[in-house]
Protein backbone atom coordinates (compact mmCIF):
# COMPACT_ATOMS: atom_id res chain seq x y z
CA UNK A 1 0.00 0.00 0.00
CA UNK A 2 1.48 3.12 -1.22
CA UNK A 3 -1.48 5.87 0.81
CA UNK A 4 -3.72 4.93 3.54
CA UNK A 5 -6.66 6.97 3.34
CA UNK A 6 -8.23 7.76 6.79
CA UNK A 7 -11.61 9.92 8.00
CA UNK A 8 -10.56 12.74 9.75
CA UNK A 9 -13.26 12.61 12.74
CA UNK A 10 -12.19 16.17 14.46
CA UNK A 11 -9.90 16.69 17.32
CA UNK A 12 -11.89 14.87 19.94
CA UNK A 13 -11.26 11.83 18.13
CA UNK A 14 -7.65 12.93 17.06
CA UNK A 15 -6.29 9.69 19.34
CA UNK A 16 -8.15 7.05 16.64
CA UNK A 17 -5.33 9.03 14.00
CA UNK A 18 -2.51 8.78 16.53
CA UNK A 19 -3.55 5.08 17.30
CA UNK A 20 -3.79 4.40 13.45
CA UNK A 21 -0.16 5.87 13.24
CA UNK A 22 1.09 3.41 15.66
CA UNK A 23 -0.75 0.35 14.02
CA UNK A 24 1.37 1.12 10.98
CA UNK A 25 4.71 1.44 12.73
CA UNK A 26 4.32 -1.20 14.36
CA UNK A 27 3.79 -3.54 11.29
CA UNK A 28 6.33 -1.47 9.13
CA UNK A 29 3.50 0.15 7.45
CA UNK A 30 5.41 3.46 7.98
CA UNK A 31 6.79 4.28 4.85
CA UNK A 32 2.90 4.46 3.36
CA UNK A 33 1.72 7.99 3.27
CA UNK A 34 -1.66 8.63 5.77
CA UNK A 35 -3.97 10.91 4.45
CA UNK A 36 -6.96 11.92 6.39
CA UNK A 37 -10.02 12.86 4.90
CA UNK A 38 -12.70 15.15 6.01
CA UNK A 39 -15.19 13.14 7.41
CA UNK A 40 -19.17 14.22 6.40
CA UNK A 41 -21.37 14.71 9.13
CA UNK A 42 -23.89 11.99 9.04
CA UNK A 43 -26.85 13.47 11.37
CA UNK A 44 -28.89 13.34 14.36
CA UNK A 45 -29.75 9.21 14.42
CA UNK A 46 -31.27 8.82 17.29
CA UNK A 47 -33.92 11.35 16.36
CA UNK A 48 -34.89 9.49 13.25
CA UNK A 49 -37.02 6.42 12.37
CA UNK A 50 -35.94 3.29 10.79
CA UNK A 51 -36.75 4.87 6.91
CA UNK A 52 -35.06 8.19 7.68
CA UNK A 53 -32.00 6.47 9.29
CA UNK A 54 -31.78 4.09 6.35
CA UNK A 55 -31.59 6.98 4.47
CA UNK A 56 -29.73 9.44 6.35
CA UNK A 57 -27.21 6.70 6.25
CA UNK A 58 -27.16 6.36 2.48
CA UNK A 59 -26.24 9.72 2.25
CA UNK A 60 -23.40 9.67 4.44
CA UNK A 61 -22.10 6.77 2.29
CA UNK A 62 -22.09 8.97 -0.81
CA UNK A 63 -20.98 11.85 0.84
CA UNK A 64 -17.75 9.41 1.77
CA UNK A 65 -17.52 8.20 -1.09
CA UNK A 66 -17.18 12.17 -3.30
CA UNK A 67 -14.30 12.69 -0.56
CA UNK A 68 -12.72 9.87 -1.25
CA UNK A 69 -12.79 9.93 -4.70
CA UNK A 70 -11.21 13.87 -4.72
CA UNK A 71 -8.42 12.89 -2.79
CA UNK A 72 -7.72 9.67 -4.85
CA UNK A 73 -8.23 12.11 -8.35
CA UNK A 74 -5.30 13.88 -7.03
CA UNK A 75 -2.53 11.02 -7.43
CA UNK A 76 -0.98 9.52 -10.56
CA UNK A 77 -1.87 5.93 -11.91
CA UNK A 78 -1.27 2.74 -10.39
CA UNK A 79 -0.77 3.93 -6.43
CA UNK A 80 -2.10 1.72 -4.43
CA UNK A 81 -4.61 2.62 -1.89
CA UNK A 82 -5.46 1.27 1.58
CA UNK A 83 -8.11 1.64 4.27
CA UNK A 84 -7.72 0.64 7.86
CA UNK A 85 -10.32 -0.90 9.48
CA UNK A 86 -11.55 -1.64 13.09
CA UNK A 87 -12.39 -5.65 13.93
CA UNK A 88 -13.36 -6.95 10.15
CA UNK A 89 -15.22 -4.80 7.12
CA UNK A 90 -18.09 -7.77 6.96
CA UNK A 91 -19.49 -6.76 9.90
CA UNK A 92 -21.71 -3.18 10.41
CA UNK A 93 -18.82 -1.13 8.66
CA UNK A 94 -19.31 1.02 5.73
CA UNK A 95 -16.07 0.48 4.54
CA UNK A 96 -16.81 -2.20 1.96
CA UNK A 97 -19.95 -0.13 0.63
CA UNK A 98 -17.32 2.85 -0.15
CA UNK A 99 -14.59 1.02 -1.50
CA UNK A 100 -17.22 -0.86 -3.58
CA UNK A 101 -18.63 2.76 -4.89
CA UNK A 102 -15.31 3.67 -5.68
CA UNK A 103 -14.59 0.61 -7.54
CA UNK A 104 -16.91 1.24 -9.81
CA UNK A 105 -16.42 5.11 -10.02
CA UNK A 106 -12.74 5.11 -10.21
CA UNK A 107 -12.53 1.80 -12.31
CA UNK A 108 -10.19 0.29 -9.55
CA UNK A 109 -9.80 -3.32 -8.37
CA UNK A 110 -10.57 -3.59 -4.38
CA UNK A 111 -8.98 -6.34 -2.50
CA UNK A 112 -10.38 -7.26 1.16
CA UNK A 113 -8.29 -8.71 3.97
CA UNK A 114 -10.38 -10.51 6.64
CA UNK A 115 -9.35 -9.33 10.16
CA UNK A 116 -10.23 -9.77 14.13
CA UNK A 117 -14.15 -9.37 14.56
CA UNK A 118 -14.88 -7.33 18.05
CA UNK A 119 -16.94 -10.25 18.90
CA UNK A 120 -14.47 -12.80 18.03
CA UNK A 121 -12.12 -10.82 20.63
CA UNK A 122 -14.65 -10.36 22.89
CA UNK A 123 -15.18 -14.00 23.90
CA UNK A 124 -11.37 -14.34 23.86
CA UNK A 125 -10.90 -11.65 26.88
CA UNK A 126 -13.85 -12.97 28.54
CA UNK A 127 -12.93 -16.76 27.67
CA UNK A 128 -16.31 -17.73 26.84
CA UNK A 129 -17.75 -19.84 23.68
CA UNK A 130 -19.94 -17.49 21.35
CA UNK A 131 -22.59 -20.12 21.20
CA UNK A 132 -24.41 -22.18 23.99
CA UNK A 133 -24.77 -25.67 23.37
CA UNK A 134 -27.16 -26.13 19.97
CA UNK A 135 -28.53 -22.48 20.47
CA UNK A 136 -28.49 -19.91 18.01
CA UNK A 137 -26.91 -16.63 18.24
CA UNK A 138 -28.37 -13.01 17.08
CA UNK A 139 -25.96 -10.21 16.32
CA UNK A 140 -27.84 -7.20 16.08
CA UNK A 141 -27.44 -3.26 16.63
CA UNK A 142 -28.20 -0.92 19.87
CA UNK A 143 -31.08 0.76 17.91
CA UNK A 144 -32.82 -2.71 17.22
CA UNK A 145 -32.46 -4.90 20.46
CA UNK A 146 -35.35 -3.92 22.70
CA UNK A 147 -37.76 -5.55 19.73
CA UNK A 148 -35.13 -8.17 19.19
CA UNK A 149 -34.79 -9.20 22.40
CA UNK A 150 -38.30 -9.88 22.57
CA UNK A 151 -38.33 -12.23 19.62
CA UNK A 152 -35.57 -14.38 20.30
CA UNK A 153 -34.87 -17.13 22.66
CA UNK A 154 -31.36 -17.39 22.66
CA UNK A 155 -27.93 -15.10 23.05
CA UNK A 156 -27.37 -11.96 21.73
CA UNK A 157 -24.24 -9.58 20.53
CA UNK A 158 -24.78 -5.96 20.22
CA UNK A 159 -22.47 -3.52 18.51
CA UNK A 160 -23.12 -0.12 17.69
CA UNK A 161 -25.26 0.81 20.88
CA UNK A 162 -24.00 4.25 21.81
CA UNK A 163 -26.80 4.64 23.77
CA UNK A 164 -26.46 1.37 25.95
CA UNK A 165 -30.24 0.08 25.43
CA UNK A 166 -30.08 -3.10 27.96
CA UNK A 167 -30.29 -0.85 30.69
CA UNK A 168 -33.86 -0.79 29.53
CA UNK A 169 -34.20 -4.48 30.06
CA UNK A 170 -33.10 -4.03 33.96
CA UNK A 171 -36.28 -4.07 35.14
CA UNK A 172 -37.96 -7.07 33.00
CA UNK A 173 -34.62 -9.18 32.84
CA UNK A 174 -32.51 -8.13 35.89
CA UNK A 175 -30.84 -11.37 36.37
CA UNK A 176 -29.42 -11.67 32.18
CA UNK A 177 -25.57 -12.05 32.12
CA UNK A 178 -23.83 -9.20 30.33
CA UNK A 179 -20.37 -9.71 28.71
CA UNK A 180 -19.15 -6.35 27.71
CA UNK A 181 -15.72 -4.94 26.24
CA UNK A 182 -14.27 -1.75 24.95
CA UNK A 183 -11.08 -0.77 23.23
CA UNK A 184 -11.39 -4.82 22.71
CA UNK A 185 -7.52 -6.18 21.04
CA UNK A 186 -5.40 -2.62 22.78
CA UNK A 187 -3.64 -1.52 25.49
CA UNK A 188 -7.07 0.01 26.47
CA UNK A 189 -8.84 -2.72 26.61
CA UNK A 190 -11.52 -2.72 29.48
CA UNK A 191 -14.03 -5.44 30.48
CA UNK A 192 -16.66 -5.97 32.61
CA UNK A 193 -19.06 -9.11 33.49
CA UNK A 194 -22.13 -9.90 35.12
CA UNK A 195 -26.09 -9.31 35.61
CA UNK A 196 -26.99 -6.50 34.23
CA UNK A 197 -28.91 -5.22 36.41
CA UNK A 198 -25.01 -4.70 38.74
CA UNK A 199 -22.68 -4.12 35.75
CA UNK A 200 -24.84 -1.69 33.34
CA UNK A 201 -25.42 0.71 35.86
CA UNK A 202 -21.72 0.92 36.28
CA UNK A 203 -20.87 0.83 32.64
CA UNK A 204 -22.93 3.93 32.27
CA UNK A 205 -20.94 5.92 34.14
CA UNK A 206 -17.78 3.98 32.97
CA UNK A 207 -18.36 4.86 29.21
CA UNK A 208 -18.88 8.43 29.85
CA UNK A 209 -15.29 8.24 32.10
CA UNK A 210 -13.54 6.77 28.84
CA UNK A 211 -14.95 9.06 26.56
CA UNK A 212 -13.92 12.11 28.09
CA UNK A 213 -10.74 10.60 28.49
CA UNK A 214 -9.92 8.82 25.19
CA UNK A 215 -12.50 11.00 22.90
CA UNK A 216 -14.00 8.28 21.44
CA UNK A 217 -15.43 4.80 22.66
CA UNK A 218 -15.80 1.68 20.73
CA UNK A 219 -17.95 -1.28 22.93
CA UNK A 220 -19.43 -4.61 22.30
CA UNK A 221 -21.26 -6.67 24.27
CA UNK A 222 -22.98 -10.85 24.68
CA UNK A 223 -26.59 -10.72 25.99
CA UNK A 224 -26.77 -14.57 28.00
CA UNK A 225 -29.76 -16.16 29.26
CA UNK A 226 -28.95 -18.37 31.84
CA UNK A 227 -28.86 -22.39 30.75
Amino acid sequence: VDVFLVPDKGDAKAELLDLRRAILDQFGADSAELVTVPDPKRGPDAERNAAEYATGVRDWHAARVAAFAEIIDGYDEGVIFGFLVWGDPMLYDSTLRITDALGERLDCEVTVIPGITAIQALCASHEIPLNQIGASVLVTTGRRLLDEYRNHASDLVVLLDGHLQVQHLIATDPDLMIYWGAYLGSENEVIRSGRISQVVPELLELRAGLRSEHGWVMDTYLLRRSG
